[in-house]
């Protein structure tokens, strides 16, 4: 079942329990515009993930990168990593999304010499699934064979998922990544976390560059730089859109009006959230609103 509102605590860490009921996994078909917000929002989890392109394209950034995925390929998602998707041009993307504890793709006697090391490498954010590419393929292949058997639930369908999980997870080491450790690179992975982490704690509140940078233990040009650098866009841009990222949850609520739902996040005027609501959402919030109750826009 597709999660169309990602819950997310104050780290951006999605609280999704990604599991079937015997299994620490979740496999389900998702399409990307019938989320809340109409994308993928930014956040991350401990799980390994695994997409597989269904139909149309989506963009997909991880960290400070983003790659276009095309129909029929896929991506690999390192454990930890800051990842959001859009839909491209309007495709009605709809795509495969395998999620797996890292526990779990080997033994527990394999784990620390074949899996550990790739969840704690930089250099390894993402890969970039490619038919072209023979490792590739059967990887996408296992990922649609795991989807079946969750759907389908034949006998003994729990061995063929761990069979199909090895598969995956071999096929990807085997393509020789060079692993690298950079503790640079960590750090600011960490610093852009705690930023994030301060902004969702106190988005209700006035909100400072200052506050921010603090937050992240940087100089107020060097925080501009982390949030232009890895989410191309200010911090106070960023302020403003999680904020109305919040407000479309508040405006389904039938108690709530517009200007209640304005000063619930953080907004100090009714017009001033009007204005950046329609921006965002090319409607205004009233028009959401009506839209969500009544499944039509007026």
């Amino acid at each position: 079942m597709q999660i169309k509102d990602f819950m997310i605590d104050r780290n951006l860490k999605e609280l999704t329990e990604h599991r079937t009921v015997v299994l620490p996994i979740a496999c389900y078909e998702t399409t990307i515009s019938q989320n809340i917000n109409g994308y993928i929002p930014l956040h991350w989890h401990d799980e390994f993930q695994f997409v597989l392109i269904l139909k149309g394209q989506a963009i997909f950034q991880i960290r400070e990168e983003k790659i276009t995925i095309h129909e029929g390929e896929g991506l690999f998602i390192n454990s930890g990593c800051l990842h959001m998707a859009t839909d491209k041009n309007d495709s009605g993307c709809i795509y495969i999304c395998l999620n797996v504890s890292p526990s779990f793709v080997l033994s527990q006697e394999l784990y620390t010499a074949y899996v550990y090391p790739y969840i704690q490498a930089t250099n390894l954010p993402y890969v970039h699934l490619n038919t072209k590419e023979l490792w590739a393929k059967n990887i996408l292949g296992a990922i649609l064979k795991i989807n079946q058997l969750i759907q389908q639930n034949p006998p003994y369908y729990e061995m063929d998922i761990t069979v199909q999980l090895t598969l995956i997870w071999r096929n990807l080491i085997v393509n020789g990544f060079q692993l690298e450790y950079e503790q640079t690179e960590m750090l600011k992975n960490l610093r852009m976390k705690e930023m994030l982490n301060w902004i969702h704690l106190h988005y209700a509140e006035k909100i400072l560059l200052d506050d921010i940078a603090r937050a992240g233990q940087l100089s107020r040009s060097e925080c501009c730089r982390y949030f232009k650098r890895i989410l191309k866009k200010t911090p106070l841009h960023y302020v403003l859109d999680y904020r109305i990222q919040k407000s479309l949850i508040l405006l389904q609520q039938p108690e709530c009006n517009v200007t209640d739902v304005a000063y619930q996040v953080g907004f100090n005027s009714t017009s001033y959230f009007i204005h950046h609501f329609r921006k965002s959402m090319n409607m205004t919030p009233l028009a959401y609103k009506k839209y969500k109750n009544n499944g039509f826009i007026e």
